[in-house]
Parts: structure tokens; sequence; C-alpha cells
């Protein structure tokens, strides 16, 4: 009779959580901050290290921004909280005007862990591109050090990787000066298994717990806001507006792109004041 009891009762208890598994939903709210880098050629003596230091506070705080990740046990959506979106996407200051752009209200970023792929629709200069890839696999260091993010406790997570930057700026004889040189970036995760989804925001997944914090030294993320299976169910279709290219083909418009912004904003010297360009993200 004992026997009979306890396979009745694993039987309910698999038939849960079978049922848990196919129905299970969340939605995470992230906070983001990135650090601003603003360099101005010392011989524009109108901005004061004072008035520098008032740019980049702004600058910062265009970037500050909310996303939403809704997200099931194999698929997730990832977009903005346009109504919180900071207004505008430059700053002037005393004959000084720092353009700044990332992606528009139209981005969504769809992910599949079971295929391992991704589709990331993405506003450029006002048009619309449907970026269809694999997800890149990544080297996790899995780490014992713990800490609390709000009620979960989440593990450490660390991989590196070499990044080429790319830096640009206009001589006197407004000629434009390139330099790419290689630099290693090291990115930090926390994830909990508490919520044991294989996903993140932005394009990080591949650990054993939803990632509810990362740091790669420029850029902040942080889970704030976490709601699991919440009474209005969202259903997670991926984006389908927008020319389709892979990842590398739209890294190549994006490099035109770029050339086209510089060009069009390069000093002239007729102009009063002068133009700082920043890319900053997107």
């Amino acid at each position: 009779m004992v026997t009979l009891i306890r396979v009745i009762v694993l039987s309910v208890v698999l038939g849960i959580s079978g049922l848990n598994a196919q129905d299970f939903q969340g939605e995470a709210t992230y906070k983001t901050k990135r650090k601003v880098d603003l360099k101005i050629d010392s011989t524009n003596t109108s901005l004061t290290p004072d008035l520098q230091k008032q740019m980049q506070e702004m600058l910062k705080k265009q970037f500050e921004k909310t996303f939403i990740l809704t997200f099931n046990k194999e698929e997730s959506l990832y977009k903005e909280d346009v109504e919180l979106a900071p207004p505008g996407s430059g700053i002037s200051m005393n004959g000084v005007s720092i353009k700044a752009f990332s992606g528009g209200g139209s981005d969504v970023l769809y992910k599949n862990t079971k295929e391992g792929s991704f589709i990331n629709q993405n506003e450029v200069f006002g048009k619309i591109f449907l970026i269809k890839d694999q997800l890149e696999k990544r080297q996790w260091q899995l780490g014992q050090e713990t800490k609390n993010i709000g009620q979960y406790t989440c593990y450490k997570a660390i991989y590196t990787e070499e990044i080429e930057v790319l830096e640009s700026r206009f001589g006197s004889d407004d000629e434009e000066q390139k330099e790419t040189k290689m630099e290693t970036r090291t990115v930090t995760a926390w994830y909990t298994p508490q919520i044991p989804v294989n996903n993140g925001p932005e394009q990080y997944q591949g650990l054993p717990g939803l990632i509810l914090e990362i740091n790669d030294g420029d850029q902040q993320i942080v889970c704030s806001k976490i709601v699991l299976n919440p009474e209005n169910k969202v259903t997670i279709k991926p984006p389908r507006q927008g020319k389709e290219v892979n990842q590398e083909e739209f890294e190549e418009i994006m490099e035109q792109k770029m050339k086209e912004f510089q060009e069009q904003f390069r000093p002239t010297g007729r102009e009063s004041g002068e133009t700082i360009q920043i890319r900053i993200g997107g």
C-alpha cells in the first residue's frame, strides 16, 4: 500500500513539472548604464573642465535605458521600454554640438536558445533591418562566488574575448585619422539557477540560469524586477519587418553608414562651433 501511494504522488509531481515547463513564462526588467569617454581637442578653449564634465554627465543620461525581457523556456523578446526612453539624441552647450545615436524605438531582439538562433529587428537612420543569424557560443567560466540580486542568489561567470577598437579623429587639416587596436575584454555575468532558463539580456545566454547582471567594462546591465508567470500571458513572436541580412552584412552596412555620417558632420573650418561625434552602442 505504501509503495502504491509513492507511485501516485510521484506521478502527480511529474505531471505538474511537465505543465510548468510548457507554460512557464516571465518578464524581467533591466536598467542599463554605459561608460562615456568624452574626448575634446585641447585647442578648443571654449569648454572649461567644468563644462566638459557637465556635458559628459548629460550624455551618460542619454544612455540610461530600461529594457524588458519576455521569456519562456526556449524563446525570448528583448526591447526597450520606449515610454521611459530619454528624449532627443543630441546635446548642445556653449557652441559645441554632440551628435550621438543608437537604435530606434522599433528595435526588437528575438532569441531561440533551443535552436541557437536570433532575429534582430534594428532601425538605423530611419531604415529597418532584420538580422538573422546564429547565437554566439561563449566559453563561460563558472565560479563559486555568489551574491544576492533582489531575492535571488546569483553565481558569477566570466569570459574573455579579443575585440577590435577603432578610433577616428579629424586633425587640423580636416583629414580623418584612424587607428585600430586590439583589446582584451572581460565580461562578468551573474546568473540565478532559481530561474532555470538559458537566457539573459541582449545577446547574453548560455548559463544554467537567467542572467540578472552583466558588466563588460563599458556597459552595466542590472535586473531590477522579475515577474514569473504573469496573469496576462504574452505571446513571443519573432519580428518580421525589415530588410533581411545576416550579422556580417549588417556590420558592413553600419560601417558604410558611419562613413556617411562622419562626412556629413565633418568640420569645414567655416563653422562657428565645433561638432563632436560619438557613437555609443547600437
